[in-house]
C-alpha cells in the first residue's frame, strides 16, 4: 500500500493489546498512519498506542495541508473530517476501509489536554 499523502510505502506495525495486536499501516516516509475501520477507536483507550505515531508533528502540520487524497485501499476520494471532541484535529476518511492520521495526529486524538479546549474554544470563535 502507498501512502496517500507522499507515495512512500506503507509499512505494518502491530501493537499488542490485552485483547490480541492491533496492526496499522505507518509511511516509511511522512509517517502518516492508516487505521483500518474501528483500529484508531480501539487504540485511543490503549496503554502506550501512541507510541506508533512516532512522526514529526511539523511535518504533519505541512502534510495536513493536502487534503484532496484518495482511499490507499478502494482509490476513491476521501473525505475530510474534523474530530467531534477536538475539532482542530483534521483528517481523512473513506467510509468503506478507514481513516489516515498525519504525523502527530494521532498522539493528539488519543489525548486531550486542557490546551485542546482551549484551542477547540478559539477555534469555535473564530469560525463564528
Amino acid at each position: 500500500m502507498q501512502c496517500p499523502k507522499c507515495n512512500s510505502p506503507m509499512e505494518e506495525k502491530t501493537l499488542s493489546t490485552l485483547h490480541g495486536g492491533v496492526t496499522v499501516d505507518r509511511c516509511t516516509g511522512c509517517h502518516g498512519i492508516w487505521f483500518d475501520i474501528g483500529e484508531a477507536e480501539a487504540l485511543r483507550e490503549k496503554w502506550m498506542s501512541e507510541y506508533v505515531d512516532s512522526g514529526d508533528p511539523e511535518v504533519g502540520r505541512q502534510h495536513n495541508q493536502i487534503r484532496d487524497i484518495d482511499c490507499p485501499r478502494c482509490g476513491k476520494p476521501m473525505a475530510q473530517l474534523s474530530d467531534p471532541v477536538q475539532k482542530h484535529i483534521q483528517y481523512e476518511a473513506c467510509d468503506e476501509h478507514g481513516m489516515y492520521f498525519d504525523a502527530g495526529e494521532f498522539t493528539d486524538y488519543k489525548y486531550e489536554t486542557l490546551m485542546d479546549i482551549f484551542r477547540d474554544f478559539v477555534f469555535l470563535i473564530r469560525k463564528s
